[in-house]
């Protein structure tokens, strides 16, 4: 794998309002998923060769000397340009050394993964859970492998990632469902954002967090649209229709599909909302520390 020159490996989050993190952490650029929806394609974000996957030169050592400076203790977010457990992670283990210096410097994490990989970790993860706040989210757009291994091409199938997320939840590690993008047209119906909210409860899930559409803009549009054109023609002149060169492309169906997926889930005694998702996994640190950190 290639290393790219990098000064920083933390950024302060403007607002918490995102699953409560003070810093963001990437510590790969580019993506192999392949999902065929994916925005970090856009030009906006200035990843060239965008599917294939570089780390960040000297990672640990920038991450450790930064974690050091830091004067207040925070809840690190990763995982939203590129997926901390991709295939490289495996050998490379980038995200397994940043988690060592999290536990080591008191940081908490909160972390979004499509990949089975994550459970590796899930000593580290327990490890940093007795001291600070931590959250993991396992992206999901459906629960049926075929569909799930058409849309997102190089990434464990769903029924992967239920399993995971079922031995995390066991093992006491705070972790729910991103489920989104729900895709117009192709994935948002009730069947199928039923079966994800249900399967993520039997899994052990501690909520279900949805976004009842899709964004598509400049290079990340082509690419979708030449996934339409290949295997759902009948669906891209549906598109151009409804959403011409829209960034936000919501679900027609979203109001109706928002009522029932909170009803479903206040009945399962899942969180939805993002405030309740914040509060659930950071609570207790609150309760022990009067504010947290």
């Amino acid at each position: 794998m290639d290393y790219i020159p990098t000064k920083s490996i933390l950024m302060k989050t403007r607002t918490r309002d995102w699953f409560g993190t003070d810093y963001t952490m990437n510590l790969y650029k580019g993506c192999h998923h392949g999902c065929v929806y994916c925005d970090s394609r856009s030009d906006c974000y200035q990843i060239d060769e965008f599917d294939k996957v570089r780390g960040k030169g000297f990672a640990s050592e920038l991450l450790n000397q930064e974690l050091q400076s830091k004067r207040e203790k925070g809840v690190i977010g990763a995982g939203s340009m590129s997926d901390p457990y991709n295939y490289c992670e495996k050998r490379e283990l980038l995200t397994r050394k940043s988690l060592e210096l999290c536990h080591h410097h008191g940081f908490g994490m909160s972390l979004a993964t499509k990949s089975e990989l994550v459970t590796r970790d899930i000593e580290l993860f327990q490890a940093i859970q007795a001291h600070s706040p931590v959250n993991i989210s396992l992206s999901f757009c459906t629960v049926d492998d075929h569909l799930g291994k058409q849309l997102e091409r190089h990434v464990s199938l769903p029924s992967n990632r239920l399993a995971a997320l079922e031995k995390l939840a066991k093992a006491g590690i705070y972790t729910g469902v991103m489920l989104m993008p729900v895709l117009p047209f192709i994935t948002d119906n009730w069947q199928s954002i039923k079966e994800v909210i249900v399967k993520a409860s039997q899994s052990g899930a501690k909520y279900v967090y949805p976004m009842f559409g899709m964004t598509l803009r400049d290079r990340q549009r082509d690419h979708y649209y030449a996934f339409l054109a290949t295997y759902y023609p009948e669906k891209l002149s549906l598109y151009q229709k409804v959403y011409g060169n829209q960034y936000y492309c919501d679900s027609p169906n979203h109001q109706e599909l928002s009522i029932k997926l909170k009803e479903l889930c206040h009945e399962l005694g899942l969180s939805v909302t993002m405030s309740s998702i914040i509060s659930g996994y950071q609570r207790q640190y609150h309760v022990e520390q009067g504010q947290l950190f």
